[in-house]
């Protein structure tokens, strides 16, 4: 027989060892944000809903550390985090919020349900902020301390063991 017939299953071996291989790598949940240490780039956004104030880069710029969360009132895991968020603020933490691709209806609706734990909450309706600081879905939460500049990004929800990390980035932020 010739090495052409042959070709086709060594490949596939091939593939399925590398496979193998990685799958029995350890997992590394860890993502490196290029933006650590990057000055929020500027925006400057109108309000989510009616009666909110809107957000803008300078209102990080007041020397207070805060937090930054990236959500929307349509993200399930936006839900799950909402106790966070408020134990977060009842520990006096000032927390801006900027709704992504959101109507002003259903953020109202949203924020009556499960808590409005928002200093300011703005709008992102073309997701521009969110792709500038380096956010890849919602939710996401970033740590930004007093002179603007981001100095933590969490991915995902936040999660009751979440919160002494963040109070803890917050803390070093100063």
């Amino acid at each position: 027989m010739s090495w052409r017939v042959w070709l086709p299953l060594f490949l596939f071996a091939g593939f399925l060892g590398l496979a193998a291989y990685q799958l029995t790598q350890p997992k590394d949940d860890f993502v490196e944000s290029g933006m650590i240490g990057e000055a929020l780039p500027y925006f400057d956004l109108p309000p989510a809903t009616e009666g909110a104030s809107g957000a803008a880069t300078t209102d990080f710029k007041d020397g207070t550390p805060r937090l930054l969360n990236i959500w929307a009132s349509w993200c399930l895991p936006c839900i799950a985090e909402a106790p966070q968020l408020e134990r977060l603020k009842e520990a006096g933490v000032p927390i801006v919020g900027i709704a992504i691709r959101d109507r002003p209806e259903d953020v109202a609706r949203f924020l009556a349900q499960h808590g409005n734990p928002y200093t300011r909450i703005a709008r992102d309706d073309l997701s521009e902020v969110q792709l500038a600081i380096g956010s890849s879905g919602v939710p996401e939460t970033f740590v930004i301390d007093g002179r603007g500049i981001i100095r933590y990004q969490h991915l995902g929800d936040i999660r009751e063991s979440d919160v002494p990390t963040l109070l803890a980035e917050l803390e070093k932020a100063r």
